[in-house]
C-alpha cells in the first residue's frame, strides 16, 4: 500500500511543475502557483492515494484557480457597484468557467515540448534578474522549498522568499508574456544555472534526509537531455551534461549505510563506468567545439576524479590549473576555495591554507571552513582544526556530512589530547 505523505512528496517533486505549466498559460503565473500549492497543501489529507495523483493535482490546482478568479471578479463587481470607479486597479475578469474545459495533462508539443523545460524558459525572462530566475524557476519548476532553495544560493530563507514574491510581481505588475522565446540561447544562462542548482541539491541533501537525493539528481539530468536535444551543438550545455553524469556516476560509492564516504577513501569499484564513459563521451564533443566555458571546465575536473584508478593516482596539479583557468572565466568565492583545496592537494597544506586565508564572503558556508579545519589538521595544527570544524557542523545541514565532522573533531579531539 503506497503512503500518502510520500506520495504527495513524490507529486510535489515529479508533477506539480507540469501541473503549473500548464495553468500559467491560461491563469498566469501567480495565480497558478498559488492554486498548485492549495492543492498540494489539501492532498495531505489523503488517506488514500488516487489512481492519477497527477491528474488529480491538476484538476483540484485548476478548480483552485477557477475558484479565486471568481472571486476577485466579485468583488470587483460589488466595489463598482459602490459607484467608485477603481477599474484602473487591474483590467475586468472574465469568469473562467466560460472557456472550454481542456483535458487534465494535456501535453503541449509545441517548439519546447517538455511542460517543466518549457516554463524554465518563461522563468528566464531577461527582465529578471539572474538570482531572481534562477530562485524562482526552482520554486516553481524544480519543486524545491524556499528553505532548500536559500540553502543552494547561501543567503537567508527570509531573503529568498522576498526575492521569489518579488519576481512573480514583476511578471505579474510588467505582464511579461509567457511565451517560449524564438532564440534559446537569450536565456541560456539563466537555465544551465537552474539545472546545476537543481542536481547539486540532490547530490548532498541539504533537507532532513540522509545521504543524497536521486530523484533530483536524475530530474537535472533528464531536462539537461532534454536540452541537449534542443541545442545539440552548444558545448555548455555538453559540458553541464558530461558533469552531472560523472557525480551521478559516484553516488553509489559516496554513502555507505547511510555515512558520508569521502572522494579519497570510496571504493572506486563501485562508480558507474558506464555512466562515466557516456560522460567522457559527451565531454569529448564539447571540447571538440574549442569554446570553453564553465561548466565544460568542471566537467574536465571531474574527469581528472572520475579516471584516476586511486586516490593517489589523481592528478591535483591538473586539477589546480583548471580551477585557476575556471576562476578567470567565472570567479566566485567557491572556485577560489575548491582551487585552494587543489593547491593543498598538490603542494601541501599551507600553501592551500594560504590561499583560504585570502578568500572572503563564505562565512556561512559550512564547506569552507570545513576545507579550513581539514587543511589545518594536514598541516599540524588540530587545536586551531577542530574550532573550524565546529563551525562546519554547526552550519551544515545534511546529517550524513553532520556525523562525519563530528567523528572528525573527535578523532582531533582525542589527538590533542
Amino acid at each position: 500500500m503506497t503512503d500518502p505523505s510520500a506520495a504527495v512528496t513524490r507529486l510535489a517533486r515529479e508533477e506539480s511543475g507540469r501541473v503549473l505549466a500548464l495553468l500559467a498559460a491560461r491563469f498566469g503565473v501567480e495565480v497558478a502557483d498559488d492554486a498548485v500549492q492549495d492543492a498540494l497543501i489539501e492532498a495531505l489529507d489523503w488517506t488514500a492515494v488516487p489512481d492519477n495523483p497527477a491528474a488529480w493535482l491538476h484538476t483540484v490546482a485548476r478548480n483552485r484557480a477557477i475558484d479565486r478568479i471568481r472571486r476577485e471578479a466579485a468583488i470587483l463587481r460589488r466595489t463598482r457597484e459602490t459607484g467608485i470607479d477603481l477599474a484602473v486597479l487591474r483590467p475586468a475578469v472574465h469568469d473562467p468557467a466560460d472557456e472550454d474545459e481542456e483535458p487534465d495533462m494535456v501535453v503541449d508539443h509545441a517548439a519546447v515540448g517538455d511542460e517543466q523545460l518549457r516554463l524554465m524558459l518563461l522563468c528566464c525572462h531577461p527582465a529578471l534578474g539572474h538570482e531572481a530566475r534562477v530562485a524562482l524557476t526552482l520554486r516553481l519548476v524544480g519543486g524545491l522549498t524556499t528553505e532548500e532553495i536559500a540553502a543552494a544560493f547561501l543567503v537567508p530563507e527570509a531573503t529568498l522568499a522576498q526575492r521569489i514574491v518579488r519576481a512573480k510581481r514583476k511578471i505579474r505588475d510588467a505582464g511579461i508574456p509567457l511565451t517560449v522565446p524564438a532564440e534559446l540561447d537569450e536565456r541560456l544562462d539563466a537555465l544551465l544555472g537552474i539545472l546545476y542548482l537543481v542536481f547539486n541539491e540532490g547530490y548532498l541533501s541539504r533537507g532532513d534526509r540522509a545521504g543524497a537525493r536521486v530523484d533530483l539528481m536524475e530530474e537535472a539530468i533528464r531536462l539537461t537531455i532534454r536540452l541537449h536535444d534542443l541545442l545539440p551543438d552548444n558545448p555548455e550545455v555538453e559540458g553541464l551534461l558530461a558533469l552531472e553524469l560523472y557525480a551521478r556516476a559516484r553516488t553509489e560509492a559516496r554513502f555507505v549505510r547511510g555515512e558520508l564516504v569521502l572522494l579519497e577513501d570510496q571504493d572506486r569499484s563501485r562508480w558507474d563506468l558506464e555512466l562515466i564513459e557516456q560522460a567522457n563521451l559527451v565531454l569529448d564533443a564539447a571540447m571538440r567545439r574549442a569554446r570553453p566555458g564553465r561548466y565544460q571546465l568542471q566537467a574536465a575536473i571531474a574527469r581528472y576524479h572520475a579516471t584516476a584508478r586511486t586516490a593517489a593516482d589523481t592528478d591535483w596539479a591538473a586539477i589546480a590549473a583548471a580551477y585557476t583557468r575556471l576562476a578567470d572565466i567565472a570567479p566566485s568565492p567557491v572556485v577560489e576555495l575548491n582551487r585552494a583545496v587543489a593547491v593543498a592537494m598538490a603542494d601541501g597544506a599551507p600553501a592551500g591554507l594560504a590561499l583560504i586565508e585570502g578568500i572572503a564572503g563564505l562565512d556561512h558556508y559550512h564547506l569552507y571552513w570545513a576545507a579550513r579545519g581539514e587543511l589545518l589538521a594536514r598541516a599540524g595544527r588540530p587545536a586551531d582544526a577542530v574550532p573550524a570544524l565546529r563551525r562546519a557542523h554547526a552550519l551544515a545541514m545534511n546529517p550524513a556530512e553532520r556525523r562525519h565532522l563530528e567523528r572528525r573533531i573527535a578523532a582531533l579531539v582525542y589527538r590533542n589530547h
